[in-house]
């Protein structure tokens, strides 16, 4: 049984250290805390094609299962493993459908928009299964985006402030007040 593990956000804030091939380990971000840090390993390109179509990655990857979905990107990653889910379909009505091209090249755009507009309408659903067959509470991963948001926009804030500061500094210097 996996112990579930009380994560914090490193993926934005922390360092991110190139361990040996195919693995990273979150370096700094959590060294004032008691917070386990869990080395990310990302799989191998076969286990990911196998994780794209839905299949469960071994208990090695379940950190970079929790980071695939809930890094900045997290979107255009859905997007990328939509498209791996499709691809061996669209290449069999591509290649084994009896009619003309132009009907080929239809028939698999209008099924590629079909999968895609499914795929983005359940894209939070989506990722929280991956997330919960890593081992993870179900609501982690939203949990996770909407923290790292927070301290994004916290972050962003506070640098249209200091902006805003400089720019009130000039003006003060140019016109003497």
């Amino acid at each position: 049984m996996v112990q579930p593990l009380v994560h914090t956000s490193l993926w934005d804030h922390g360092r991110v250290e190139l361990v040996d091939q195919g693995s990273v380990v979150v370096a700094d971000a959590a060294s004032d805390r008691d917070v386990p840090v869990e080395r990310v390993v990302r799989p191998a390109p076969h286990r990911w094609i196998w994780y794209a179509l839905g299949g469960a990655l071994p208990e090695r990857n379940r950190s970079w299962v929790l980071h695939d979905t809930t890094t900045r990107t997290w979107w255009l990653r859905h997007i990328a493993r939509s498209l791996v889910q499709v691809a061996i379909p669209i290449a069999l009505v591509m290649a084994l459908m009896p009619a003309g091209w132009g009907l080929r090249a239809a028939s698999a755009g209008g099924g590629l928009a079909l999968a895609l507009f499914y795929s983005l309408a359940y894209m939070p659903e989506t990722t929280e299964n991956r997330v919960v067959k890593a081992g993870y509470p179900a609501g982690t991963a939203t949990a996770e985006r909407e923290r790292a948001g927070v301290g994004r926009a916290q972050r962003e804030s506070e640098g249209k402030r200091a902006a805003a500061s400089r720019r009130a500094a000039r003006y003060r210097e140019r016109t003497g007040r």
